[in-house]
């Protein structure tokens, strides 16, 4: 039997896709093929031998440490675009919360609550939250990921202009966004001529503090920063300084950190991005879909340390081999199954930076002797063998 250890409570739906006859999921479980996680922190954690895969039931895995587990054999999946709507929602009330001063004025109905002629006063109160409507505005949208592709479309709906940018963007991305919304290859366009500004890239050291002081500067006056991707994407202290100035209007994210939070036309919400029973169970739903594929058949989706492979249905006896991305690799596993008197009926073989996997098929099964000589081959950090 398989064993799944879960680090955080999860959905149950991974009861519809991990068969209970196969696996064993708990969080208690020892010595587990492989792990599900949500935020517990990985960094530091004793790794078992028998450690196979972790799923992330989530996109972002700075709670992980990717590059020590890929050298240990550990294929690392994500979710992406299971909580894409759940954002893509909330971005909407962001945006409004940027234009309309909703949370403002909710505010200010708190602080008179208990006056008597409350429903006179708003008669006047209401004059300093008064905002611009959405639509006709330009929304630039950073980022045409799962998640920014259905804002761009979304901000399109609402009679937006669009502006979305990503300079790698998927075929699969493109081919979804809205025909209405206009694919810039410049970000100082999508800065200088937006009156919103909503980040969805992934934090990586080539887009920490993307929107610094020298990009705010660029952006029009009274531009509105929405951020519901990652805090670090954004300079707090330049935010601070350019809302003080009136260089924007206003900034509004998921993320609160400190000098920000409680600062003049700033809103907070606390990560509240992918919290809907819908995004949590799509993202269990995912990721137990993609620890079946690998552990049974050796198919990779979604990884984020490996590349993605699908050796198709296992028919005959698998050998799959997690190995560094270097000369000679693929050679010596090849020759050592040549030299056990195996014939490969079928083999793939993909990388990604410096590590890659290869599959075979093989006409008969290897014995446990020619698997362990093959785990013991320079550059190789796992082998496993699959049968029918």
């Amino acid at each position: 039997m398989l064993k799944i250890k879960t680090l955080n409570a999860i959905s149950p739906v991974y009861r519809n896709i991990l068969d209970g006859a196969r696996y064993l999921v708990s969080a208690e479980a020892e010595a587990p093929d492989a792990i599900i996680v949500r935020s517990a922190d990985m960094h530091g954690m004793p790794v078992d031998a028998s450690l196979l895969a972790v799923g992330r039931a989530g996109v972002g895995v700075n709670n992980i440490p990717l590059d020590e587990l890929a050298q240990k054999g550990v294929v690392v999946f994500n979710s992406p675009g299971a909580n894409a709507n759940a954002v893509k929602e909330l971005v909407v009330a962001a945006l409004l919360m940027a234009s309309r001063r909703v949370s403002e004025g909710i505010q200010w109905t708190l602080d008179n609550k208990d006056d008597p002629d409350i429903a006179n006063l708003v008669e006047k109160g209401k004059k300093q939250f008064v905002g611009p409507e959405l639509a006709g505005k330009t929304l630039g949208v950073i980022g045409l990921g799962a998640i920014g592709v259905m804002v761009a479309n979304t901000g399109a709906s609402l009679g937006m202009k669009v502006l979305g940018y990503d300079p790698y963007i998927s075929v699969e991305h493109a081919w979804s966004l809205s025909r209405s919304v206009k694919h810039s290859t410049d970000l100082s366009e999508v800065l200088k001529t937006s009156d919103y500004i909503t980040l969805h890239v992934p934090l990586t050291d080539g887009t920490r503090k993307l929107l610094d002081a020298a990009a705010i500067e660029q952006m029009k006056p009274g531009a509105a920063i929405i951020n519901y991707a990652r805090d670090a994407l954004v300079d707090a202290e330049a935010v601070r300084e350019a809302l003080e100035i009136g260089q924007l209007r206003a900034y509004v994210s998921d993320f609160p950190v400190p000098g920000l939070v409680g600062c003049r036309n700033t809103v907070f919400t606390p990560h509240l991005g992918a919290s809907t029973p819908e995004s949590e169970d799509n993202c269990v739903r995912i990721v137990a879909e993609e620890l079946d594929d690998y552990l049974v058949r050796g198919a990779i989706r979604n990884s984020v340390n490996y590349p993605a492979c699908d050796p198709g249905r296992l028919t005959m006896p698998r050998v799959t081999v997690l190995h560094q991305n270097v000369p000679n690799v693929i050679g010596s596993v090849t020759g050592a199954l040549a030299a056990a008197g195996l014939n490969i009926e079928n083999m793939v073989n993909q990388s990604r930076g410096a590590y890659a996997y290869t599959v075979l098929d093989l006409s008969d099964k290897p014995s446990p002797d020619v698997v362990a000589e093959l785990g013991r081959l320079e550059a190789v950090y796992r082998v496993r063998l699959l049968t029918p």
